[in-house]
């Protein structure tokens, strides 16, 4: 059986790497795009690079991230799936207290970073009928008092859902990832009570391995801490 490609940006670390892990271990080929050109280089050794390749880069970079993506369905032959899920938080909460520095830094990864990847994967996508996978957060469907990350989120709620209804005019499908608390190294401090990447990284096997008559358009994974 040809073994279908996964594009994964923030790949490097946390839920990234463990999704890597789990779609190699279900059949697909990986390719995986973060900074880090080191910790990509590893993970690509352990999962074996007959099935992962590592694609350092920017995702705040459109053309980088473009010829990355490129180079990913030229290497395996074409790219069936995409999980958006390079995104970072604040050091600082609020509106009175935050910093608006930072908050241009997190907006350009979590919504341009997001929509860079969706649109340089789309050709790819609609060649092969596939399925966009983005990292949201259950902070994009509550509110917060004043969370500019967790506003960032909503964004990916609200374009989750019209990129579903886009895309479904072509055969494809997309999926919001929703997670309560994940301990992974977004976080400054350890959350051992909280959920584990590899909970959000089996969310997301899940939902690529649907059959074409299904299209699940969201999930919500909370922890039960």
């Amino acid at each position: 059986m040809t073994r279908r490609t996964l594009f994964i940006t923030g790949a490097s670390t946390g839920i990234g790497a463990e999704t890597a892990r789990k779609a190699v271990a279900a059949g697909w080929n990986v390719a995986l795009f973060a900074r880090s050109k080191d910790k990509l280089d590893a993970l690509a050794d352990e999962l074996g690079t007959d099935h992962a390749l590592a694609l350092p880069g920017d995702v705040t970079d459109f053309e980088e991230l473009k010829a990355a993506v490129d180079a990913a369905a030229d290497h395996f032959g074409g790219l069936n799936a995409v999980f958006a899920n390079a995104g970072r938080g604040l050091d600082t909460a609020g509106v009175e207290n935050g910093d608006p520095d930072e908050w241009r830094v997190m907006l350009d990864l979590n919504i341009n970073g997001l929509l860079y990847t969706v649109k340089a994967a789309y050709p790819h996508l609609k060649k092969a009928k596939g399925h966009a996978i983005l990292t949201g957060s259950v902070a994009g469907k509550i509110n917060l008092p004043g969370s500019i990350y967790g506003a960032s989120k909503w964004f990916v709620q609200g374009f989750g859902g019209n990129l579903s209804e886009e895309m479904r005019g072509w055969g494809g499908r997309c999926t919001v990832i929703c997670p309560g608390m994940v301990d992974t190294p977004f976080f400054n401090e350890a959350k051992p009570d909280k959920l584990k990447p590899e909970d959000i990284a089996d969310a997301v096997v899940y939902a690529i391995q649907q059959p074409d008559r299904a299209d699940v358009r969201e999930m919500v994974i909370m922890p039960t801490g």
